[in-house]
């Protein structure tokens, strides 16, 4: 059974999504990846699809759920990419790593439509660098 690798972010709609598409394009045959929030907003964000469509990974089928979902399984690491989950994260059974990534969230982004668009290309593209390199780490240790 591959390690569990679990993205949390508050709203489980943008960021984890986008992380969780990342590392499963990337990993995803090393690790199982899922994401949850602490407050999900009960969707994926229809910009998030669509700015990782743009690279060739489909979020589309992806569900916004609460990180209670996991609190019974055996999670290898936890993975937090927003301020406010890193400052509540709850422990995972066998949880053996933990990292904090923030990024900013595009879902708060303000100005035309275009300008929110590319904050959530240049949230994507920040999120790509870390999650691929993390992606070569795991490959390496394999």
């Amino acid at each position: 059974m591959k390690p569990t690798v679990l993205i949390l972010c508050t709203g489980n709609s943008c960021r984890s999504q986008m992380a969780e598409g990342f590392l499963r394009a990337t990993a995803g045959e090393l690790v199982n990846v899922q994401s949850a929030g602490s407050k999900p907003a009960g969707y994926v964000h229809p910009l998030a699809i669509k700015v990782m469509a743009e690279v060739g990974i489909d979020i589309s089928g992806h569900r916004s759920k609460h990180l209670k979902e996991f609190l019974d399984q055996p999670i290898h690491t936890v993975i937090t990419v927003c301020g406010n989950l890193d400052q509540a994260c709850p422990i995972f059974p066998g949880q053996v790593n933990r990292h904090h990534w923030p990024f900013l969230d595009p879902a708060k982004a303000t100005g035309s439509e275009e300008e929110v668009l590319e904050c959530f290309r240049q949230v994507r593209d920040e999120m790509r660098r870390v999650f691929e390199a993390y992606a070569a780490g795991l490959r390496d240790a394999a």
